[in-house]
């Protein structure tokens, strides 16, 4: 493969119709197999122009930092029977890579997951999601992605994540009820949670 120029270092993030439409690509082409959805993110990242493949990274940042919030955790916790740090972000991945409609129901109301199927996976999450447009931006630059972001201008990192005052807590399930009523009558015996 020929190797593409790398662009000046951007914070421009893909538009949003161009990234749901690469993401729902994904969905149609791997029924609901992550590891062939990952591929074909990859590939399908690979056709773009290097600075294109910035803006879906950077794009992907933007939501994960959107729904950095209490009620979108407890969620997670609830669907996992447990969320540290690491696995409520491969959630919010998770949560990303079920396309357009499934995300902007949850950051409405993270709630609206209990129609979703696990595909037969353990775990509602998506880590290598965090990774296909670095993999796609290595393998046509030969460079890497990180090295391209203005962090000076791009401020929806995990680094500048919120603080989160958390309104519930595992030693109460009624206050994991009160926010996620659904989800936990789904998912609460399985927790172990009375």
């Amino acid at each position: 493969m020929r190797m593409k120029p790398v662009p000046e270092p951007t914070a421009k993030m893909m538009d949003e119709d161009v990234f749901w439409g690469i993401v729902q690509t994904s969905i149609d082409e791997s029924g609901g197999d992550r590891e062939c959805q990952k591929d074909v993110l990859v590939g399908e990242l690979e056709k773009l122009e290097p600075i294109h493949i910035i803006g879906f990274r950077l794009a992907t940042d933007k939501m994960l930092y959107d729904t950095y919030n209490s009620k979108f955790w407890c969620a997670g916790y609830l669907m996992n029977g447990g969320c540290s740090d690491d696995a409520f972000e491969y959630f919010r991945l998770w949560v990303i890579s079920r396309g357009r409609d499934v995300f902007n129901a949850a950051a409405a109301n993270p709630d609206s997951l209990v129609t979703q199927d696990g595909f037969g996976e353990e775990f509602y999450e998506f880590e290598d999601l965090w990774y296909v447009a670095l993999t796609a931006f290595k393998n046509v630059t030969g460079k890497e992605l990180y090295d391209y972001i203005n962090y000076d201008e791009f401020k929806f990192c995990e680094g500048n994540y919120p603080d989160i005052d958390f309104d519930w807590s595992e030693d109460e399930p009624e206050s994991m009820k009160e926010l996620c009523p659904n989800l936990f009558a789904r998912f609460h015996k399985d927790n172990n949670l009375s």
